[in-house]
């Protein structure tokens, strides 16, 4: 008899079965983008975040209405995570009039001011100061928002996120840098980039506390955003949160990942899989079976093909559109 995984403290039913939710949508929606970008419906560059589901819907979890967000160019799954429509991030990747930058953004660069998403930023590391700055205004406004900044195991290299380090420690900034390190930068083994044996305690020399946390599994991620939330919203400055993660497909839909072997990939697939350990815990708990998941994964799959349906019919912005948005 299968052994039954260790109880997890504070999680409902509702909620188990809401990350399952979120993070298969995610998953739906990137297998879907792969497939438009195959049938040439989607241009420009495409990265999916197919494997990384539990980091952002985690972080999510903990987050209030105000808090903000902003991340690099693997994206969709950010947009969706903070509740933007899957119709309107579809038609942005078709480049279409009903995508949420009116088609002219594309997958790297679309925003949702209602839902308090800052793109989308095709420049690595680029997004880590603009976050720096977003978490400045709440901090000047003096409301108790925080703002995720998200980047990843390459751009942790960038000379710009320790001076937005500096910054942020200096003034006291509500920020939670969120390291996404899926171990392979766009092709080099964070082993051969780095000889730093965590990138969240490079944030020790400024005085920023942090942690490294199995972001494979959402329930570990949620608790250590919990954390680093409170520690924001308190005043105490900026936390450091280096989420442990894979990808499935390679940096971007033109990248044939041969710099990994097979067997990795369908090592984590197996033993780590983020959608498949919710999974576990929903039928083993008793909280759902596997009719009720059937349901739910049928219930996406229709809201994907709707969203691609919906991407497709859309009208491609009309020419006079170049002339539009680009003052503030």
């Amino acid at each position: 008899m299968a052994k039954k995984p260790e109880p997890r403290p504070n999680v409902s039913k509702d909620d188990l079965l809401q990350y399952y939710r979120d993070m298969l949508l995610i998953r739906r929606f990137e297998e879907k983008a792969g497939q438009l970008y195959g049938m040439g419906l989607i241009g420009g560059f495409c990265h999916l975040y197919i494997g990384q589901e539990a980091v952002v819907v985690g972080l999510e979890a903990a987050a209030k209405e105000g808090d903000k967000r902003i991340t690099s160019y693997r994206d969709h799954g950010h947009m969706l995570a903070c509740g933007m429509d899957a119709k309107g991030v579809m038609a942005e990747l078709t480049g279409r009039i009903g995508g949420y930058s009116k088609g002219k953004g594309g997958s790297m660069h679309m925003f949702s001011k209602e839902k308090h998403f800052y793109g989308g930023h095709g420049i690595v590391g680029a997004q880590v100061p603009l976050g720096a700055g977003l978490a400045f205004a709440d901090k000047y406004l003096g409301n108790d928002n925080v703002t995720f900044v998200y980047f990843g195991d390459g751009a942790a290299n960038q000379g710009q996120v320790y001076e937005t380090y500096n910054m942020a420690e200096l003034w006291d900034l509500p920020a939670i840098f969120v390291i996404e390190n899926n171990q392979y930068a766009m092709g080099t083994s964070v082993k051969r980039s780095t000889k730093s044996t965590t990138l969240f305690g490079r944030g020790l020399a400024y005085g920023i506390p942090g942690e490294q946390v199995d972001g494979m599994d959402v329930l570990a991620v949620k608790a250590a955003a919990e954390k680093a939330v409170a520690h924001c919203r308190a005043g105490k400055g900026p936390y450091i949160l280096e989420m442990m993660t894979y990808r499935y497909r390679g940096h971007s839909m033109s990248d044939p990942a041969k710099y990994r072997t097979r067997e990795e990939v369908e090592k984590i697939k197996s033993e780590k899989d983020c959608i498949e350990q919710v999974r576990d815990l929903l039928l083993q708990g008793g909280h759902a079976s596997e009719e009720d998941l059937k349901s739910i994964d049928k219930d996406i799959k229709a809201l994907v093909n709707e969203a691609a349906e919906f991407s497709k019919e859309s009208p491609e912005p009309p020419v006079d559109e170049l002339w539009t948005d680009i003052y503030a």
